[in-house]
């Protein structure tokens, strides 16, 4: 039996939220998962964390993608004017 393994790439900025979220992560994966942890605060030697980041959507971390794809927990919208400004911000 051939098994694949799982890629589980977390996405983080090296805060306390992050850090909680990366010690859940390697808590769960198993043998079958490829774990690759990217700080975004420094970068990774080709810049392919950013790239994969802007690639999957990501707009806050904590955020983990499984085999190239986003988790639904982890999509948010991202801070626009609009959505700013509809929350009152600038507004006297």
């Amino acid at each position: 039996m051939v098994t694949t393994k799982r890629r589980v790439e977390v996405f983080t900025a090296g805060c306390p939220i992050c850090d909680n979220t990366v010690k859940l992560v390697k808590s769960l994966v198993c043998p079958s998962c490829d774990l690759q942890i990217y700080d975004l605060r420094e970068g990774c030697a080709t810049n392919e964390c950013r790239d994969k980041a802007r690639r999957y959507g990501i707009t806050a971390v904590p955020a983990v993608a499984v085999n190239g794809v986003l988790l639904d927990c982890c999509r948010r919208e991202p801070i626009t004017a609009d959505r700013l400004r509809a929350a009152g911000v600038g507004q006297a």
